[in-house]
């Protein structure tokens, strides 16, 4: 299913920073940056599960959130992108 996960961190403090750099590399682990603090996933409810758990154990639930949009798997129909910023497919063989 694809899952668009956002997040707002507070970066007042040093911690709030590493916070948004943990919280960054944890999304980019599972999907692909479509915007700064947005990542589209294409994920598997045991991948999703793990997931959230990693990013509900980074935030400071009192200064921080995380949203989870899910669009499931008839999620083609549901983005439209406009712009420069290209992106590559989730679906598509991954060459390393």
């Amino acid at each position: 299913m694809m899952v668009l996960i956002t997040y707002d961190v507070n970066t007042e403090t040093e911690a709030g920073k590493k916070r948004l750099r943990q919280v960054a590399k944890a999304c980019q682990d599972y999907g692909q940056r479509v915007q700064n603090s947005v990542f589209e996933c294409l994920i598997d409810a045991a991948c999703l599960k793990k997931l959230k758990a990693r990013l509900e154990k980074l935030i400071d639930a009192e200064k921080d959130s995380l949203r989870y949009y899910y669009l499931g798997d008839d999620w083609r129909g549901r983005v439209e992108h406009i712009g420069a910023k290209s992106t590559f497919d989730l679906e598509g063989t991954l060459i390393v």
